[in-house]
């Protein structure tokens, strides 16, 4: 692979070479890969269009490959960036720990690089928390969010949420050099996935500092985050950046129908967010139904920011 085609995008440093043991990067055409260099990090971005600037957060264990059919049409009318974050895809870092808010500050480092002073976001998974902690934190960044599959921080925790943490045990003792192809099975997709497709999301997976993040990853996640979401700290906090909250139909129980249920007035919580549903789509619903997905999004951002 030339780690340096394509033309350079504006304020980020020159391409960086990768070592030899690192997996091929996915073709997509119209992408460009680019690296950016901050303190302890070299963080791989992949970019298509021109326009405002949408950054696009993917998924656990995914990375900037996830956005290959949505990003393509978003970048139609935006400037798409995909960045791999930290622990995942072809993004590398100094030392392995990770805590509460490091891929947050991690962003607002690439943004830096890339000056840009607001974007808007798009996130699924385990972006979405990024994604919060940058427009609770700094909101003046952020000019509109869209999350997908996961519900505001501000939803109180009920036992009716249980099965939607199922997954969360086996990947706190996730053991290194174990597949993860499971969770592109049944009941998180609805279409199942080829092969090929989740080969090519867990071959950064290969190497063993990036399988090390999954439990990493999960540490601040179930011992930080977790509960600082079931306290009700987001609940004490007002979130002013224009949101959109999508789910799956068949994302059970994470479909809109629920999380409005328990969520009740966002408005006690939000100055302008929405819920919407994803039909055809379970957890994984950029695979899913990625069609219907940049339609949402295309409406949401001309209407929102």
């Amino acid at each position: 692979m030339d780690e340096t085609h394509g033309s350079p995008i504006s304020g980020a440093p020159a391409a960086d070479p990768l070592d030899a043991d690192w997996p091929d990067m996915p073709e997509v055409p119209g992408f460009e890969h680019r690296f950016i260099r901050t303190p302890g990090l070299t963080s791989h971005v992949a970019v298509i269009g021109d326009g405002e600037p949408v950054v696009m957060l993917h998924g656990l264990p995914q990375h900037w490959w996830q956005w290959r059919t949505i990003g393509a049409a978003l970048a139609q009318r935006y400037r798409v960036i995909c960045p791999d974050l930290r622990g995942f895809g072809w993004t590398r870092a100094d030392s392995p720990g990770m805590g509460r808010t490091t891929q947050a500050e991690d962003l607002c480092g690439i943004l830096d690089a890339l000056q840009l002073d607001r974007v808007r976001l798009v996130a699924h998974d385990m972006g979405a928390l990024t994604a919060a902690h940058l427009a609770y934190d700094m909101p003046d960044r952020v000019r509109a969010m869209a999350v997908l599959a996961v519900p505001p921080p501000f939803m109180p925790f009920s036992v009716a949420m249980l099965p939607a943490l199922r997954h969360i045990p086996p990947l706190l003792f996730h053991r290194r050099g174990t597949s993860l192809a499971h969770l592109f099975d049944p009941p998180y997709v609805v279409k199942r996935m080829s092969p090929e497709t989740v080969e090519t999301y867990l071959a950064p997976q290969q190497r063993p500092d990036i399988d090390a993040a999954i439990n990493e990853v999960y540490r601040w996640l179930v011992f930080s985050e977790m509960p600082r979401m079931a306290g009700g700290a987001y609940r004490r906090r007002r979130l002013r950046v224009p949101s959109l909250y999508a789910f799956g139909s068949d994302d059970d129980p994470l479909n809109a129908d629920f999380v409005r249920a328990q969520c009740g007035a966002t408005t006690r919580f939000a100055d302008h967010l929405e819920i919407a549903g994803v039909p055809d789509a379970a957890h994984f619903m950029t695979d899913d139904n990625p069609e219907a997905i940049q339609e949402l999004l295309l409406d949401f951002f001309d209407r929102a920011g």
